[in-house]
């Protein structure tokens, strides 16, 4: 009702000043009241709005009020509402972006991890490869060898070696030679 009113006033002010170019000092003294007036009311219903000085109101008066008051809190939830769906739709696009990037990331870590186990794999069997002796026999000392061939037969463990060696020839007969001296 008080829009339908505010209209009216508007369209009726814009006719006036179309139709008057020079206003004369009692014709500004009228708007000047007239928008003075209008201050006021919309100052008490906005305190009417705010619960305040209600006292004053009738009955039909305070069920006019509470009718605006719901129509406003309808408009204000639905409003709030549409907002908070778009953003939990903003947040639900958000998190499905964020899952697909999570996915990639976490293929990329595999990834690296795969080929970081392969490169220790590589790196161990390199080392393995180098740290052992691989292929070549030691060569044996013969000196060394002939001490104890000889430190055998003082302790008269040779003949036990021979007779060993009798029924179970181990050492190559080129080597005897060694043992025998």
């Amino acid at each position: 009702m008080e829009k339908i009113l505010e209209q009216y006033e508007s369209y009726s002010y814009a006719e006036k000043k179309k139709t008057t170019n020079v206003e004369s000092p009692v014709s500004l003294n009228l708007e000047y009241v007239k928008l003075k007036a209008r201050v006021e009311v919309l100052q008490r219903n906005q305190r009417n709005h705010m619960g305040e000085d209600l006292d004053s109101l009738s009955l039909r008066q305070l069920q006019n009020l509470e009718n605006q008051i719901d129509v406003s809190l309808k408009l204000i939830r639905s409003r709030k509402n549409q907002l908070m769906n778009e953003s939990v739709s903003e947040l639900q696009r958000k998190d499905k972006a964020l899952q697909v990037q999570n996915n990639m990331l976490m293929k990329k870590v595999k990834e690296k991890e795969k080929v970081l186990a392969q490169t220790s794999q590589l790196e161990q069997q390199n080392h393995d490869m180098n740290s052992s002796s691989f292929g070549l026999p030691q060569p044996l000392n013969f000196f060394n060898f002939s001490e104890i061939c000889q430190t055998m037969e003082d302790n008269g463990e040779v003949e036990a070696s021979r007779q060993h060696q009798s029924s179970n020839t181990v050492i190559p007969p080129w080597m005897l030679h060694y043992i025998h001296g």
